[in-house]
């Protein structure tokens, strides 16, 4: 069997709250490594607080990659982000440094080192139409409706997840072929490096939401709420017909502080709105984990020593 001469690369996975920005800071400055983000809020300039951004001292303590690529009204698809990342990690491995994936969009990671299907590329025009009738329908309603065209992604899509509903809707009315088939017939690509994919994952789900809690009350004391008005007074995004249809503000806690500082509920309410929507973020994530069959677990209270040492055994090599 031919030796498999791939550089080598870290890929720190988990759900949100999980500890991987404090552990890939770890293991880049124990092994030489620059961090390249796999997070769709953090591509985002101006989500900071909210989107637990590396402050200006981890940044400056270990270079970082695919933070602050975009602003908050502009998109960026998992293939942009596919063709940036592997860029930047082709830079990386040049340098002579390790490579660590750290992130929780599982679609960043499967764009990344599986690749994408071929599917129809997005229509602004008919993604806006989509938005128009999820104004008058509501988003449960259009997933009604996709679960009648594509019950195998209505099933994977939460009624309240209207970014992959929009998207399983448009690829359907776009090419009458239904989202998930796309998917089954997307081409497997060989990963550009050989990964060791490590999850975090406490093994009490009530101990990465009572992590969830306190993470979003810390969010809110360094000024979450100041930031959001920071974002709304923006006359790009006042400029824009539906706001938060916008990729940026799709982001757990943005849609939810957008909406109370329009006066929809109180500071209370909205607290208890974004930390559910954390939890369901959370929860999606743990399932696309599942899916990851060469994926190592660990508990992020065992200890960095742990994971470190699979590390290590990982570079040493057979």
């Amino acid at each position: 069997m031919p030796t498999d001469t791939r550089p080598l690369a870290i890929a720190v996975m988990g759900p949100t709250a999980s500890g991987k920005t404090a552990f890939a800071l770890e293991i880049a400055g124990r092994f030489g490594g620059e961090i390249v983000s796999v997070d769709s809020a953090l591509v985002y300039r101006g989500l900071d607080i909210g989107a637990a951004k590396p402050d200006a001292a981890m940044l400056a303590a270990v270079p970082h990659h695919l933070i602050d690529v975009r602003d908050p009204w502009q998109a960026y698809s998992a293939a942009e982000f596919a063709a940036d990342a592997r860029r930047a990690l082709a830079d990386i491995v040049a340098r002579g440094r390790l490579p660590i994936l750290a992130g929780g969009t599982g679609l960043y990671f499967q764009a990344l080192l599986q690749g994408l299907a071929p599917m129809p590329e997005a229509d602004p025009g008919l993604r806006a139409v989509i938005a128009a009738e999820a104004g008058e329908r509501g988003w449960p309603a259009l997933h009604a409706e996709l679960a009648r065209v594509d019950p195998e992604a209505a099933a994977r899509i939460h009624a309240t997840d209207p970014q992959r509903i929009q998207r399983a809707l448009e690829v359907y009315r776009l090419s009458g072929k239904p989202i998930s088939r796309w998917q089954r017939e997307a081409p497997l690509l060989r990963p550009p490096l050989r990964v060791l994919r490590l999850v975090l994952a406490p093994a009490e789900r009530a101990l990465l939401h009572e992590r969830i809690a306190r993470r979003f009350d810390a969010m809110l004391a360094q000024g979450f709420l100041d930031e959001m008005a920071r974002l709304r007074a923006l006359p790009q995004l006042r400029a824009a017909p539906a706001p938060l249809d916008l990729p940026a503000l799709r982001a757990v806690g943005y849609r939810q502080a957008w909406e109370h500082l329009d006066g929809r509920y109180g500071l209370a309410e909205f607290r208890d709105r974004a930390i559910f929507a954390t939890r369901q973020l959370a929860k999606r994530q743990l399932t696309w984990l599942r899916g990851q069959a060469d994926a190592r677990w660990f508990d992020p209270a065992s200890g960095p020593d742990v994971l470190e040492r699979a590390i290590a055994l990982f570079l040493r090599g057979p």
